[in-house]
């Protein structure tokens, strides 16, 4: 093995600091963590009080004790005594003040007592979905200082202007896949809690990057309803759509389609499981959701209408069950228009209802007292969302993209924009 790879790690550590932190040690003698933690805030005020003194002599034009001549009448005017709120809990200090009170210092501006970055560990709380008593709780465990729920709500409040600008920002005009869905979160207005439907739509862009392109408050689940929202996604500057996966509200795949005019809108399998074993008894699930998957996963239609025909027969005894297969056939059948990975992304809400229950780690908390307690909650979760997404396209996307370019019109339209 040579010399260089036997050499010892270069220790990055400056000189200055190793003297600092043996100087600390030599006047604190800290025997624990928790002394050495006590140490460093007892250092944090001389620091900021030496800084702000720095700050008055640049603003004043002259040192403290310098008794020259000086160019204005403004003078140091004593001290005020303040606590501050720091990453290391509170620290007191005395701030100088001016005569004429034009000073405005810049680490620690007037009237300001928190320099822990608070706001931003409260709102990454919220949008983990920790209630307002939960997080002055955390802060006061790791602080050392207590937040009022009133400072906690201001301080969520903040990003309402936010969410707002983000639910009317303008779309692409393209998007290969679109999953909608909704979920019901409980909102008080005057004596009554009432329920009330959150319409969520996912998003696939040309390169397989996730959006959440908006997030509505209605009464209740309804074709209506999701065409307004249709609307105003055309108006945010959508186009095109290849394909919406839904479940099976009524008159919804009309109402796309009234919009979206080439859409392929498919009926999401995981529903039509879900309302099928209504009618089966729970010792022959297992059994039915087995020979079901053989229809939907075979490799090729002629396949899968023969699983069919085979499926209907095995399970003939429970006519409910089969109906719903027989009643929402075409959409099996429109999934073998395209290859299996496209297959794959189109036939489940898999995708959003997972948002979904990301969202209901926020929204299990209780009733909210407003929509725009809701629109908060939810839009902190999706910032949260889009740090774990990382822009990065969803898996397996390359073969989804060649799978789709087969088609020869759905190319023509990805071409028409593919730099959007």
């Amino acid at each position: 093995m040579s010399n260089a790879l036997m050499a010892p790690r270069k220790n990055k550590r400056s000189e200055a600091s190793k003297a600092i932190a043996q100087a600390i040690i030599e006047q604190y003698q800290p025997s624990s963590a928790e002394d050495m933690q006590d140490a460093l805030r007892d250092i944090f005020g001389p620091m900021f009080e030496a800084m702000l003194k720095g700050e008055m002599d640049s603003h004043l034009g002259y040192e403290s004790n310098d008794h020259c001549f000086k160019d204005t009448s403004n003078r140091r005017n004593g001290y005020t005594h303040k606590k501050l709120r720091t990453s290391m809990g509170e620290v007191e200090i005395d701030a100088p003040r001016d005569r004429d009170g034009s000073f405005e210092p810049q680490l620690i501006p007037k009237r300001s007592k928190d320099v822990s970055g608070i706001e931003d560990k409260v709102l990454s709380m919220y949008a983990k979905g920790m209630s307002q008593r939960d997080i002055a709780d955390t802060i006061e465990d790791i602080y050392g200082f207590e937040i009022s729920h009133e400072t906690i709500s201001n301080i969520t409040d903040q990003v309402i202007d936010t969410a707002n600008e983000w639910q009317n920002r303008p779309l692409k005009k393209f998007y290969t896949f679109l999953f909608v869905d909704c979920l019901y979160v409980n909102i008080r207005k005057d004596t009554e809690t009432r329920s009330c439907a959150v319409y969520v739509v996912l998003g696939y862009d040309v390169n397989g990057i996730k959006d959440i392109l908006g997030i509505w408050i209605g009464e209740s689940e309804g074709k209506h309803y999701w065409m307004q929202i249709f609307d105003e996604i055309k108006n945010r500057g959508v186009e095109d759509i290849l394909f919406i996966s839904m479940d099976g509200v009524s008159g919804l795949e009309e109402g796309a389609r009234s919009i979206f005019k080439d859409v392929v809108v498919q009926r999401c399998i995981v529903h039509l499981i879900r309302n099928s074993i209504k009618y089966i008894p729970s010792k022959d699930y297992k059994a039915f959701t087995a020979q079901l998957k053989k229809v939907y996963g075979a490799a090729s239609l002629k396949s899968a209408e023969a699983e069919f025909e085979r499926f209907k027969q095995t399970w003939s005894q429970y006519p409910g069950a089969v109906d719903v297969w027989i009643r929402n056939w075409t959409h099996v059948e429109q999934l073998f228009n395209y290859g299996s990975a496209v297959r794959k992304v189109m036939y489940t809400t898999n995708a959003i209802e997972s948002i979904n229950s990301s969202f209901r780690k926020v929204t299990k908390k209780g009733s909210f007292p407003s929509e725009d307690a809701v629109m908060k909650a939810l839009y902190l979760r999706i910032t949260e969302l889009y740090k774990k997404w990382n822009n990065r396209p969803v898996p397996n996307w390359a073969m989804v993209r060649n799978q789709l370019s087969m088609d020869e019109k759905i190319q023509t339209r990805i071409l028409k924009y593919e730099n959007f």
